[in-house]
């Protein structure tokens, strides 16, 4: 029975550490790599915030689709021939959206780090 309790504890230390480890196959670059960037016709800029963050203030060329829409959008809005650079206010919201793109096929994946909070 002991077993069964450190089994159990494992189990969930390992989801916990797999939920917040960098993806595979995901890049990471800091705002001021985007900025240098950011007239690649040859990526798309995808901002996962609400539509309310977006509307507040937003990055020229980003397309908004909101996290929780990302998967049923994305395969229609995006094409999986270019890489997708992915921003969202801190960055925690843009890795969970990368992990998402990766298991949909998207192979070019970017993530910005520290998001909107980093970009001055």
């Amino acid at each position: 029975m002991e077993y069964v309790n450190y089994l159990v504890i494992a189990l969930f230390l390992f989801f916990m550490l797999k939920r917040f480890l960098p993806t595979k196959g995901v890049n990471h670059i800091s705002t001021t790599e985007l900025k240098a960037e950011l007239n690649d016709k040859d990526k798309q800029y995808v901002d996962v915030r609400t539509p309310g963050e977006f509307k507040g203030n937003h990055i020229k060329g980003f397309k908004n689709i909101p996290l929780h829409q990302l998967s049923q959008k994305a395969e229609k809005e995006l094409s999986k021939e270019k890489e997708v650079v992915v921003i969202c206010q801190s960055g925690m919201r843009s890795g969970q959206a990368s992990k998402v793109l990766k298991k949909l096929g998207f192979s070019k994946v970017t993530n910005v780090k520290g998001g909107m909070s980093a970009w001055s």
